[in-house]
């Protein structure tokens, strides 16, 4: 959610500021404001909406750069807000300023004690023209400098009072060569490029990944001074804090849509692709042998699975791998209720974090939860560098590069493949020769993985055909026993997020319990019916839904013409390990939920309401 970009350098800044708001637009927001340095005044200019509605405020502020340049150097931040205090108006968009106008600031998360805050600077007689809890934090500013603080103490001295989890920066146009950037608590990320005469503030990297691929990631509590070319960073004591650069290797250019109509289709295609990369050099495909990267012949004797969405009902087919395999019991929560049931974690437990973006404040919190009882963290992330990443003792990367399409498909089928690593590398240290033996040879047929899944992705009218017919439905179920239950909730959860038409993911065993009265005519069910060790059962469930007058889609096997008989639709997949067919079984979800929802002309990248990563909670 939000995205923030800070520019220092001899570069137009407005410009730059704004291509790099364009390329967060996957966070989700709902109002844009950017905001120029421009001598002795700071430029600001807000629209409502999508980024386009900027396009005709832009000009103003390509005029400062084209009129001067303040020594040489140009500075000035962006962001795009999702609306938490206050509507959605241009009052309430950042970059907000104080009185004077001459700090500005942005922040991403909530300031849990602005109520307070606010009401003791109305007593001083400062005037509010917003709604937002943002706005305190420039008026702060300036009465701390008004009372003889420098700009640098004055921020220090307002960071310390702030309750909750932020992302912060600020701007004063009396100090036109700084910067200053906070991450306080699991906001949102704060990432910091840096060139030889450069410098670059961004809530996430792909935003500033075209200008440099030198970044430093501010920890909780962490304070950047940023100037040309250079960071100080320190702890909100003033402790100086010595940061690692990191070189972050990807390639701008896939974050571009290219042939595609979307980045969600995109990303759909990039699957092969993805999983080839999550499990390149893990797997010898000679011995079968698993090797992670910071693991060790450490055995839990539990695991908790934490994790938010779709990244849950990864968790959830991981958490069969990891029984089955690894034969290590597992538990899989929410990780916004995991904090809130007092879980009975001991010092041989593993707290297991699964979650796209790294920053997902749930998942943070539950894994800090299992910390602080004990548990050693594990994680699996997309995002280099995320929180979820350094505040692990072990992390397993998803190596499936930016995911821009607020509804993950790559990432998704990325962890539960990396769950699927992790279950046969647990096996194989357990010191139980039959069940290393195994998880080799599970280990094994991951080569054959990329293979099917791009069988899987081979063009096929079905979907254009099921969108068109099932497009103005406004319920769905989705059926599926064993491991692709999982994936008949993931199903749902993608049509819901993409269509907005909605749908509902059971275990087909539960249908009777409930959901059976439900089902008519008007009601299409998607059933996975591929051939597995559930599969008579679920011919049994697919019979009761005709015998209710119910449309079939199946997922089912491909060659098996007795589902034909059977189901009004069939959407085959190519025969599969029991193991790896969840995988395949969740890409036919994937794009039926894309088709419907091009065919209603919904925002597939950044459907309403929802954000690439939940930052607050």
């Amino acid at each position: 959610m939000c995205g923030i970009i800070g520019y220092i350098g001899p570069r137009e800044a407005s410009d730059l500021i704004y291509g790099g708001l364009k390329r967060l637009e996957y966070r989700g927001y709902d109002s844009s404001g950017i905001a120029v340095l421009n001598g002795n005044e700071i430029a600001v200019e807000r629209a409502v909406g999508k980024l386009g509605n900027m396009d005709a405020k832009m000009d103003g502020l390509r005029a400062i750069f084209k009129a001067r340049q303040i020594s040489g150097v140009q500075t000035g931040i962006g962001h795009t807000r999702w609306a938490t205090h206050g509507g959605v108006t241009e009052e309430n968009a950042h970059p907000h300023l104080n009185s004077e106008g001459s700090i500005a600031v942005i922040q991403n998360g909530i300031i849990e004690n602005f109520v307070e805050i606010k009401h003791d600077l109305q007593a001083e007689g400062v005037a509010f023209k917003s709604e937002t809890d943002t706005e305190v934090v420039p008026h702060m500013v300036d009465a701390y400098m008004r009372g003889g603080q420098s700009f640098e103490q004055a921020a220090f001295t307002t960071l310390k009072q702030l309750r909750g989890s932020n992302a912060i920066v600020m701007m004063n146009m009396r100090e036109p060569g700084k910067l200053i950037a906070a991450r306080l608590g699991n906001a949102g990320g704060i990432s910091i490029g840096i060139n030889s005469d450069e410098t670059f503030i961004a809530s996430d990297v792909p935003g500033i990944l075209e200008h440099t691929r030198n970044i430093v990631f501010l920890e909780d509590g962490e304070v950047a001074l940023v100037s040309v070319g250079k960071i100080e960073v320190r702890k909100l004591d003033g402790t100086p804090v010595r940061k690692p650069v990191h070189a972050i290797a990807w390639d701008p250019v896939s974050a571009e849509k290219g042939e595609y109509r979307h980045f969600m289709q995109k990303e759909i295609f990039e699957q092969a692709r993805a999983l080839t990369d999550t499990v390149r050099g893990r797997v010898n495909f000679e011995t079968g042998q698993v090797v992670l990267d910071g693991f060790d012949s450490w055995r839990p004797s539990k695991i908790y699975s934490v994790a938010c969405g779709t990244s849950k009902n990864s968790a959830l087919v991981g958490k069969f791998y990891l029984e089955s395999i690894a034969r290590i019991p597992v538990e899989v929560d929410y990780g916004s209720e995991f904090r809130y049931r007092d879980p009975l974690i001991e010092p041989g437990h593993a707290i297991l974090g699964i979650t796209q973006s790294g920053e997902t404040a749930d998942t943070l919190a539950a894994m800090h939860e299992g910390q602080q009882k004990g548990a050693r963290v594990w994680s699996i992330v997309n995002a280099v560098g995320s929180q979820a990443e350094r505040s692990s003792d072990v992390t397993i990367s998803m190596r499936t590069g930016p995911e821009i399409g607020v509804c993950s498909t790559k990432t998704f089928v990325a962890s539960i493949v990396d769950q699927y690593l992790l279950a046969c590398y647990l096996a194989q240290q357990s010191g139980d020769d039959k069940l290393a033996a195994r998880a080799r040879a599970l280990a094994l047929e991951l080569a054959h993985l990329p293979g099917l899944v791009s069988q899987v992705l081979e063009a096929n009218p079905i979907y254009d055909e099921l969108a068109n017919k099932f497009h103005d439905r406004e319920h769905f179920l989705f059926l599926g026993r064993g491991m692709n239950y999982p994936i008949a909730l993931e199903g749902a959860l993608k049509l819901k997020e993409v269509s907005y038409i909605h749908a509902e993911g059971y275990p087909a065993g539960e249908m009777k319990h409930g959901p059976i009265a439900l089902i008519d005519e008007t009601m299409p069910v998607v059933c996975v019916a591929v051939k597995d060790s559930v599969y008579d059962k679920m011919i049994s469930q697919v019979e009761q839904v005709r015998a209710r007058g119910g449309t079939v889609i199946a997922i089912a096997t491909q060659g098996d013409t007795f589902i034909r008989t059977k189901a009004d639709y069939v959407i085959e997949i190519p025969p599969a390990p029991e193991f790896l067919i969840p995988v395949l079984v969740t890409i036919p979800m994937q794009r039926l939920s894309y088709h419907m929802a091009v065919r209603l002309g919904c925002d597939v990248d950044q459907p309403r309401n929802l954000a690439k990563s939940v930052t607050v909670e």
